[in-house]
């Protein structure tokens, strides 16, 4: 057990390089500022990146490490009619995209989660971002596949086993919603910057 372990915290230092953490700050910055200004969160994912959608949300709405006022993050994944007729009715590539176009607003933000970067829903759903001038963030594994034609903020590593890429998006979007809710709510020594 102690090589497999060894084996994960190698991959985690590995894909936490200066780059990645730079680009992990912009988005708590960009975040910070949407919220401020009004703005709401969109976030979609399949499979296990549909978890971490509704995950990061939770996080938002309820709380993190402290009791603080709700902040808007609305998870695409949650809503088994809307997921079920639209993919019945249309597409199941459609199933994020139309629910943006339903609910985006231009600087809102699109957050976009795939282990493989080739998920074709959340595709079409950060072209529509674009398209409606929302911002968007990527998150995904094998240095981001097809997402980067549309990502404005793009969380990319070169990892490409799915576990692996799992585990750094959870180590990932638990420290963004840790900075958010501190630089917000101006809680003094919590979530203090451990990025380089």
């Amino acid at each position: 057990m102690s090589d497999w372990i060894q084996k994960r915290l190698h991959c985690i230092e590995q894909s936490f390089d200066t780059h990645y953490c730079q680009a992990i700050e912009a988005v708590v910055t960009l975040i910070c500022q949407q919220f401020q200004q009004g703005q709401k969160l969109l976030i979609c994912g399949n499979g296990g990146s549909a978890a971490d959608a509704q995950h990061v949300a939770a996080e938002f709405v309820g709380r993190f490490q402290f009791n603080r006022q709700a902040l808007p993050a609305i998870a695409l994944t949650t809503n088994a009619s809307i997921l079920t007729s639209i993919s019945n009715d249309y597409s199941f590539d459609i199933v994020f995209s139309r629910q943006v176009e339903a609910l985006g607003q231009p600087g809102d933000i699109l957050w976009g989660l795939s282990t493989s970067g080739k998920s074709s829903n959340v595709l079409h759903a950060l072209k529509r971002a674009k398209d409606m001038g929302l911002m968007t963030v990527g998150m995904a594994g094998n240095n981001g596949g097809l997402f980067q034609e549309f990502v404005d903020y793009p969380l990319f590593v070169a990892e490409k086993s799915t576990p692996y890429i799992q585990e750094i998006h959870l180590m990932t979007y638990h420290y963004i919603c840790e900075q958010v809710e501190a630089k917000l709510f101006a809680q003094k020594g919590l979530g203090s910057s451990v990025m380089v």
